[in-house]
């Protein structure tokens, strides 16, 4: 693949296997004001927990009345409690070790503030030259803010930097974009199609 100047990564379902812990967080949330917890034999529940921000994750799970406290509370949580529950992709610090010396890398997630921790707790934040949250832009994925935002950051023009994501929402991101699109997983499609962080590198020759 040539002419790629810069990397993006999804976090979630990307650089992290994180739905048990994302479950956790929302389901720690609505048993603080009395719903039933969401469960994996919930799939679009579920998966919505793994995509969206939260504004919008529990603008969908909670009355319109309760939004506001619930976003109040989901502020007062310590994500770091269930980072533990999280795992990082196979092989993933190893070609981020091997792209970072040949490529700028970048995070766009929709996650808020939860991201340096994580990334900080698997040893993985030396190898990005930027991180890009919800927190950064008014319009979170599928709106393309953040990637546009993130290929600033790392000093690209957007249609040479690579997107790798799992979901319907970064697909759209990067459409809007104008980023090239790597599906990830087998959830969603792409120009690339990647089962494994190892196809990076062999489809960039590094």
């Amino acid at each position: 693949m040539n002419k790629i100047v810069g990397i993006i990564f999804d976090c979630d379902g990307v650089l992290f296997e994180s739905r048990q812990a994302n479950l956790a967080y929302y389901n720690r949330i609505l048993e603080q004001f009395s719903y039933p917890a969401i469960t994996v034999e919930q799939p679009e529940r579920a998966h919505l927990c793994h995509t969206a921000s939260s504004p919008y994750v529990l603008s969908v799970l909670v009355n319109p009345e309760e939004l506001q406290p619930a976003l109040e509370y989901a502020a007062t949580l310590d994500y770091r409690q269930f980072i533990p529950q999280m795992k990082p992709e196979p092989y993933l610090k190893r070609v981020l070790e091997k792209l970072s010396h040949k490529y700028p890398l970048a995070v766009a997630t929709n996650r808020g503030t939860s991201v340096e921790p994580i990334l900080s707790h698997f040893g993985l934040e030396d190898y990005f030259s930027a991180v890009v949250t919800s927190c950064d832009v008014s319009r979170p994925k599928p709106a393309p803010d953040m990637l546009l935002l993130a290929a600033e950051k790392l000093g690209a023009v957007p249609e040479k930097c690579l997107f790798i994501g799992d979901s319907e929402l970064d697909q759209q991101a990067a459409a809007s974009a104008k980023v090239r699109f790597a599906g990830y997983g087998g959830c969603v499609s792409g120009e690339l199609n990647l089962q494994s962080h190892l196809q990076l590198l062999e489809i960039l020759s590094v």
